[in-house]
This record gives C-alpha cells, sequence and structure tokens, in this order.
C-alpha cells in the first residue's frame, strides 16, 4: 500500500471515528470523549500528533471522572433536566473537541470546517434527545426516566465503542440513525394525509 492511500485510509477512519464520537457526544459529553482517549492510547485510533493530547494521562483521568458524575447524576430525577440544560452547550464542544483531535492532520481550515459541522451535529442529536426526555416526563410523570437514561447510556456507549474499533460501521449506523430521526421527524410534522 502506497503512502498516499494509506494517508487516505487513515484519513477515512479518523473521520468515520470523529463523525461517530460526535454523534454520541450528543448524548453524553464525556463518555465519547473518554472512549476516543482510550482508543487512542491503546493504539486503535490513529491521530496526528497535534489531537493526541486527549489520550494524556491528566485528560484521561478527568474525562473518567467527568464521565462517572455525568451518569451518575443523570439517573437523578431533580438533575437530569438540569443536566440537560448545562449540556445544550457542553456537548456540542464536547463534539466539536473530538472532531478538532481527528481531523487534526487536515489543513487548519477543514479541522474548524469539521469541528463546527459535527458540533452542530451533537446539538440536533441533543435537541432530540431532550425533547424525548420532556416527553417521558410529561406521560409517565418521570417514573421511565431512569430507563430511559440507562438506554441513552449504552446507546452512547456501543456507538462510541464501535467508533473506536470498527469506524466505517459506526458511521454508517450514524447514517442509518440519522435517516430513522429524519423521517420520523417528518411525519410528526406532515400529520395524518388525507384520504381520498
Amino acid at each position: 500500500m502506497s503512502v498516499d492511500t494509506r494517508s487516505v485510509l487513515d484519513l477515512v477512519l479518523a473521520a468515520s471515528a470523529g463523525t461517530a464520537i460526535a454523534a454520541a457526544c450528543g448524548l453524553r459529553a464525556f463518555l465519547p470523549l473518554l472512549a476516543l482517549g482510550l482508543g487512542v492510547r491503546t493504539g486503535f485510533v490513529q491521530l496526528a500528533p497535534s489531537g493526541e493530547w486527549i489520550a494524556s494521562t491528566p485528560v484521561l483521568i478527568t474525562l473518567a471522572w467527568a464521565t462517572a458524575v455525568e451518569l451518575a447524576a443523570d439517573k437523578v430525577p431533580a438533575l437530569d433536566h438540569a443536566l440537560d440544560a448545562v449540556s445544550t452547550f457542553i456537548r456540542p464542544v464536547a463534539a466539536a473537541a473530538a472532531a478538532w483531535c481527528t481531523f487534526a492532520g487536515l489543513p487548519p481550515v477543514l479541522a474548524i470546517a469539521a469541528a463546527l459541522v459535527l458540533g452542530g451535529g451533537a446539538f440536533g442529536v441533543h435537541v432530540a434527545k431532550a425533547k424525548l426526555r420532556i416527553g417521558t416526563s410529561f406521560l409517565t410523570f418521570g417514573t421511565l426516566n431512569g430507563f430511559v437514561s440507562v438506554a441513552e447510556d449504552l446507546f452512547a456507549m456501543s456507538l462510541a465503542a464501535m467508533a473506536v474499533l470498527a469506524p466505517i460501521a459506526a458511521f454508517c449506523a450514524v447514517v442509518l440513525f440519522v435517516v430513522l430521526l429524519l423521517r420520523i421527524a417528518r411525519r410528526a410534522t406532515s400529520g395524518p394525509s388525507p384520504r381520498g
């Protein structure tokens, strides 16, 4: 395999991992970054040297602590909505940081554009998740929020693990998830179809 072909393959794998990690950041801010950092530390994910800071010991310790706090706080009924409000700002920034790390080998303009686009995508995932949480709170008086939170944890963990271990499959999962969300949104906004 030539150097150019290897560079393109590395770029595709990094872009796929970054996209999946950024999407997972829409559900949990710190868990996907921790997965990315551990992936870099163990050699499953290759980044440009300027993005490898995410695998440093202080960053991994901080992300592990922040992940534990976020996962625990989301299970407490009074804190889960407050956490969602604060996360409106944190999750897009986390996704942008993940994108910046994975696209660090590109020219800075492209890395910044990727960070902005993927940060915006994480914001969209976060907003959809927050609406779902408001709906379950209203319909079940909050009794299902713990179960919904665990389902979100599992989905974010699965997507983050796939991003590290099988980035192209993770990217495909993100695309399928977005297509599904768009179809649901289209049906919800179009209302019942008229009958002839």
